[in-house]
């Protein structure tokens, strides 16, 4: 469980989850590798995996050989809490929840540019859907619950590529669990 306020607002920063998501998807990489791939320098690319190894989201993977040094991710999801509302902790929330929610509303517009050149499965698969609940507090935490265990499954072939399928490919889950504000009926 993330609880602290300078690792979360660590982590919100957009080249980290970059290189958190390129290990999350890859495996264990070199910095050199990763800094390819995020498009940033090999500098900057190394700077930023040791400040998400600082507060533990990525550690050292073991090297083929002497002069590698590969990073991997320490653990394939992140939560964190609010039960401590200290205006710290509540502003490092909303800072890493709102720059993941940027994150995921990118990805949807990329999607949605290229939707037309993907092969006909993919395009009915991908896009957005939304639904209006009236859950109690606890019926939500048991949604949120529910939905993780339905993807434990899936999420273990992120690190087990022979569990993937024949066709599978990443794609990104972005759930947003957003209590509304009453209506001035109540509703």
């Amino acid at each position: 469980m993330l609880d602290d306020p300078a690792a979360m607002r660590a982590f919100a920063h957009p080249v980290r989850l970059a290189l958190h998501e390129l290990l999350m998807r890859s495996g264990a990489m070199t910095a050199a590798d990763a800094a390819r791939e995020v498009g940033v320098s090999q500098a900057l690319a190394s700077y930023h995996l040791r400040q998400l190894a600082r507060y533990g989201f990525v550690e050292q993977a073991e090297a083929r050989d002497d002069r590698e040094r590969p990073w991997k991710v320490t653990s394939l999801t992140q939560d964190w809490s609010d039960v401590d509302t200290s205006p710290e902790k509540s502003a490092a929330r909303g800072l890493l929840e709102q720059v993941m929610a940027e994150r995921a509303l990118a990805r949807l517009a990329e999607w949605q540019e290229r939707r037309g050149a993907e092969p006909e499965e993919w395009r009915q698969a991908g896009g957005i859907g939304t639904s209006y609940l009236y859950v109690t507090p606890e019926e939500l935490a048991e949604l949120d619950e529910g939905i993780g265990r339905l993807l434990e499954p899936l999420m273990a072939r992120i690190a087990d590529a022979s569990e993937r399928p024949e066709g599978a490919r990443p794609v990104q889950l972005t759930t947003l669990l957003v209590p509304l504000p009453e209506t001035g009926s109540g509703d």
